[in-house]
């Protein structure tokens, strides 16, 4: 499986979402047309898809061991979150699921369901962000034990071990 595959479930929606915004060059596809269409998003609705994706970000960064950079929070996530009330569906086979009430359902309650899903299948904590902070691209830990620091172990990974030889060196 190649290192960059997308995020299973619904955890890649969330991955795409963290990913529109490409930290090293600042290139930011909510801004065009197209990056908003792929997740199904309006004009309007950009500003809090931002805060969403921040939020998000300084989520990951946690599950990858780091701390949120400065205006990063983890419990801004929960704050938005908390406006898309999750309920109990129970469906012919009489299988049990969480879903966002509001139907349908907007950005914040689809992230909403794919984060209940990824805690309810163990999956959540292995949505990270890369450690390398000109990247801080999201990425699905897809390793035995889930301690990958980087999304690609040949560009972010290579680099960081080449500052570290080159530091030793130095």
């Amino acid at each position: 499986m190649n290192e960059r595959d997308s995020a299973p479930g619904g955890l890649a929606l969330i991955e795409a979402l963290v990913n529109t915004l490409d930290v090293e060059t600042g290139a930011d596809t909510l801004d065009t047309a197209e990056g908003r269409a792929g997740l199904d998003l309006a004009g309007p609705d950009v500003p809090a898809a931002r805060a969403l994706r921040e939020a998000l970000r300084a989520v990951c960064l946690a599950h990858a061991g780091h701390r949120p950079p400065e205006g990063g929070s983890v419990s801004l996530l929960d704050r938005l979150l908390s406006a898309a009330p999750l309920r109990v569906r129970v469906d012919e086979s009489g299988a049990a699921v969480l879903c966002a009430v509001e139907e349908p359902p907007g950005l914040t309650a689809r992230v909403a369901t794919a984060v209940a899903a990824a805690c309810a299948d163990g999956t959540w904590d292995r949505l990270k962000v890369c450690e390398a902070a000109d990247c801080r691209w999201a990425y699905y830990d897809r390793s035995p034990a889930g301690r990958r620091r980087w999304c690609s172990m040949s560009v972010c990974g290579a680099r960081a071990k080449m500052r570290a030889y080159r530091a030793r060196q130095g």
